[in-house]
């Protein structure tokens, strides 16, 4: 018997399942296939929504972006200057640990250069900006800076989620001193 569409489904919850396939399964699981069955509906139903896979992982993408820059955004409310840095820090970190798919989803843009992923990306450098601004960088060394910040958000989110930190220290530790260490830098 094949599975009957369910009414009423929309592009949020089918990004939400997606989500959860990737975030259990890695985002090589995340097909039409495999989310159509989840959602108990014909793949065909998803080109209501996206075109195809590129189109679903180019929205998935997306989600993700805002998801990460919920998170941050949250993170920084109420605290400026390095606390601020080590708290967005924190919760890059830790959304990527909650959320590995989704995380990962980032960076599975079929076209990383789409105006509407540059545009949610951007929301991140702007929040960014403007918890570094505490550090009075100005013009392109903002971005430098911003640059540098993912970076070692990113290695060490990567690292992390490949078993990379085995020695049995406290990683939120290890995470504060180098974004200490960073913010020294960038502030010399």
């Amino acid at each position: 018997m094949s599975p009957r569409p369910k009414v009423g489904l929309d592009l949020a919850t089918i990004l939400e399942t997606a989500g959860e396939l990737a975030d259990q399964y890695g985002m090589q699981e995340v097909t039409l296939a495999n989310l159509a069955k989840k959602l108990m509906i014909r793949p065909p139903s998803l080109y209501n929504h996206f075109d195809g896979l590129p189109g679903l992982r180019k929205q998935l993408a997306i989600y993700a972006i805002e998801r990460i820059n919920e998170e941050l955004a949250n993170a920084a409310i109420g605290v400026s200057g390095t606390e601020a840095v080590i708290a967005i820090s924190k919760a890059y970190v830790n959304f990527a640990r909650k959320h590995p798919g989704i995380y990962e989803a980032t960076l599975f843009a079929p076209d990383p250069e789409d105006e509407d992923v540059q545009r949610a990306g951007a929301k991140i450098v702007n929040l960014t900006i403007r918890v570094l601004k505490a550090f009075n960088l100005e013009g392109d060394y903002s971005l430098h800076a911003v640059r540098g910040f993912r970076s070692i958000l990113h290695g060490f989110s990567s690292l992390e989620q490949r078993g990379g930190f085995k020695l049995s220290l406290d990683l939120d530790e290890s995470l504060e001193i180098v974004m200490r260490a960073f913010l020294k830098g960038i502030a010399a």
